[in-house]
């Protein structure tokens, strides 16, 4: 087995016995990056040199005694989240030369760790899309199919962890941006519950609902990134301060005994046959582990996609009105400050970055605010209580990722509704703020990946993390890679 083919833990596990060395791993990822990322362009920095001279460090580390967790591990973040001394655009003409001169509070966990950064990886820009078609730096590819979007908003991490450029990745998910990607690119992905992880260093595009989360090749792999970057930040004021399991332990719970809800809301007209027909499957393969099933009613789901285009919209105009030009990242020449505003804001920012503004802008006006976004905000409150009285009575729920595989490049690109549909089933989880995983329960006929979403209680990731486990090591789903 070479070694990009290796997983996050047998990667750690060869370390551990000095079988390989951290800069062995990192030579290799970066050659399959060099071989690969031309015809992907999962990245948008590749930080070769940085990379090196972290293995070196973690190396050093490793002939002083030091194991275990990420101590060496190649991994990828996604470009919205700031890295010290290393370019952090969000895929955006407006932040193309910006260096944060700090890391977030996750990549400083990650570089504790002794994780390798070997760069930055392509998203829609300020991870506003569904197909990272809206990177101001180029479209990234599906490895599964070159025609196909990974999806979004994290497609470029997705991308990375199936193609095996390192071991894994950071993505951020505000409305299913690890999830849907991870479901597209057949890996796992986690969005922790909202205050699982910290969000100081991630660049803002919905504060009440952005998360960052793991997306790995396997469950315990995604489980070990989730162990190194989970927990408590005074630096973050919506950071919980709650005690972090031990996720490795939790994934040889198994799923005996666990009831999961199926929810009817969830199986909707328009949904390809094949991702039904994978998902009823996976779920009666969970029932013959142990689970027990039953139905469950999430009636509010059809106002999910209102309520969450209205509510980000409004936080995206109020986070992105940082960006005037003045203080940092592209400036456009103009006369006098009010012009130079506008052409900045007019230049620096994409299509469908600003159609987003403007629709946040509007719900937040005068005369608008009380039928928009304050009732908006009183509906999110009846979407999470479905949730809250689900989960009396199941332990996890059930349902597709997306609606379909992976989507042709281009396909959706000129009507922005059906591209918003893409993530009809994951915008509720962070509306609610609860955990949800995305592994891969099957393939279509033409050979590309179908996700199951899991949806647990706040903070019960450990739950997760075995019900996924367990599902995972029943199925050789985990073992298909991309042919590149």
């Amino acid at each position: 087995m070479e070694l990009h083919e290796l997983t996050l833990t047998q990667a750690a596990q060869r370390l551990d016995r000095k079988e390989v060395s951290s800069v062995e791993l990192t030579r290799a990822a970066l050659a399959r990056i060099d071989a690969h990322e031309p015809a992907l362009h999962a990245f948008v920095t590749v930080d070769a040199e940085g990379a090196l001279k972290a293995a070196q460090a973690a190396d050093g580390r490793r002939a002083k005694g030091e194991t275990g967790g990420l101590l060496g591990i190649p991994l990828a973040v996604k470009d919205n989240i700031s890295t010290r001394g290393l370019r952090t655009t969000c895929s955006s003409k407006m932040l193309e030369p910006y260096i944060p001169p700090y890391d977030a509070t996750v990549v400083a966990s990650l570089r504790a760790a002794g994780a390798v950064v070997l760069g930055k990886t392509n998203l829609d820009e300020f991870a506003m899309g569904s197909s990272t078609e809206n990177s101001a730096f180029g479209v990234t590819r599906n490895p599964w199919d070159r025609t196909r979007v990974p999806g979004g908003s994290s497609g470029g991490s997705a991308a990375a962890a199936a193609a095996g450029f390192g071991y894994g990745a950071l993505g951020s998910d505000t409305g299913g941006s690890i999830r849907q990607p991870a479901s597209l690119c057949g890996v796992v992905g986690l969005k922790p519950t909202y205050g699982r992880v910290s969000r100081y260093g991630l660049v803002a595009f919905a504060s009440s609902l952005d998360q960052i989360g793991p997306l790995a090749r396997r469950v315990e792999d995604a489980a070990a990134i989730s162990q190194a970057v989970d927990g408590h930040d005074p630096m973050d004021s919506t950071s919980v301060d709650a005690p972090v399991p031990d996720y490795k332990a939790a994934l040889a719970r198994g799923v005996k005994g666990l009831r999961v809800g199926l929810p009817k809301e969830y199986f909707v007209d328009g949904m390809d046959p094949q991702v039904e027909a994978a998902v009823r499957a996976a779920v009666k393969s969970l029932e013959s582990l142990g689970a027990a099933v039953r139905p469950v009613s999430l009636p509010n789901t059809e106002h999910c996609l209102s309520v969450y285009y209205l509510l980000a919209t409004a936080e995206a105009s109020s986070n992105l009105a940082r960006f005037d030009g003045v203080r940092y990242g592209f400036r456009a020449a103009a006369e006098s400050l009010v012009p130079q505003y506008m052409r900045t804001r007019a230049q620096g920012f994409g299509p469908e970055v600003k159609r987003r503004i403007m629709l946040g802008t509007y719900a937040l006006s005068s005369g608008y605010y009380d039928a928009y976004y304050k009732r908006a905000q009183q509906v999110r409150t009846l979407i999470a209580g479905d949730f809250a009285a689900a989960f009396k009575e199941v332990d996890l729920i059930a349902t597709p990722t997306a609606p379909t595989p992976a989507f042709k490049i281009g396909e959706k690109a000129d009507d922005p509704m059906t591209m918003y549909l893409s993530d009809i089933f994951t915008i509720s989880v962070n509306l609610a703020g609860v955990p949800a995983l995305s592994l891969p329960c099957g393939f279509d006929r033409s050979g590309l990946p179908i996700g199951l979403q899991l949806i647990g209680r706040a903070f019960e990731e450990g739950t997760l993390f075995a019900a996924a486990q367990a599902y995972e090591a029943a199925h050789d789903w985990k073992d298909r890679r991309p042919s590149l």
